[in-house]
């Protein structure tokens, strides 16, 4: 009698089963989030850094090979222009479009280029040459551009020019409708009549998608790549 009444003391009550079960699951869960977060800030950046990489040298070597095609026939999703921003350190290739999965999701930076969106190439006489680029995870081009101040530089290479772009006015945030901020005008630049622009849109605050942060900048020189690189990117 005394020896199945110590037994049955030594059993854990149910209260202290249920803790521990509900202790387990928070475990359980805490691990899946710190993978998840780790997935999020660290893998995707080393994926699509990869992919976007190869696509840089994929489009560089057409270049070498005089292969590719005419401007304005770049298929949705393909690289076709290399942007530098020299005072963060980003190379990036550009391509047609604005897709997640196509393009943004790769690494890579996206022209605005399709149905009410579609916006000018650099080489076009006047217009806005508008991109996009995710600002976290996922290769995060655009990570820092609210760093540029008037007077920096953005370069587009393609496969026959340079084209440098001087920023000129941020736009810290604005609503994701207003689709005004890359019109061949873009509302609240500062500029008023036509001309060669180009504006970056991102995510904003960072690791949301509630508003977009605008940099718009204009062109002021345009040099074969032929003649070697532009001032802007040469090392001083």
């Amino acid at each position: 009698m005394e020896a199945r009444q110590a037994a049955r003391a030594l059993k854990d009550s149910p209260g202290v089963v249920v803790s521990r079960a509900v202790g387990e699951l928070f475990i359980s869960f805490g691990v899946l989030m710190l993978l998840f977060v780790t997935y999020q800030l660290w893998w995707t950046n080393v994926r699509a850094d990869n992919y976007s990489n190869n696509e840089a040298s994929k489009i560089q070597n057409t270049w070498k090979d005089h292969k590719g095609p005419a401007a304005g026939a770049f298929e949705p999703g393909q690289g076709f222009a290399i942007i530098h921003i020299p005072k963060l350190d980003v190379v990036a290739p550009i391509a047609q479009g604005v897709s997640k999965e196509k393009v943004l999701d790769h690494g890579m930076v996206g022209h605005y280029s399709e149905g009410s969106l579609k916006t000018a190439m650099p080489e076009d006489k006047t217009g806005n040459f508008a991109l996009a680029g995710h600002r976290n995870t996922h290769g995060e081009p655009f990570r820092y551009i609210n760093r540029l101040k008037p007077g920096d530089k953005v370069v587009v290479e393609t496969q026959d020019e340079y084209y440098t772009y001087q920023m000129t006015r941020t736009l810290p945030q604005t609503s994701p409708a207003n689709v005004g901020v890359i019109s061949p005008i873009p509302q609240g630049s500062g500029f008023t009549e036509p001309g060669r622009y180009i504006t970056l849109t991102t995510c904003t605050p960072e690791f949301t998608s509630t508003y977009r942060l605008i940099v718009w900048g204009k062109m002021v020189s345009e040099q074969p790549r032929s003649q070697g690189l532009p001032a802007a990117l040469q090392k001083s």
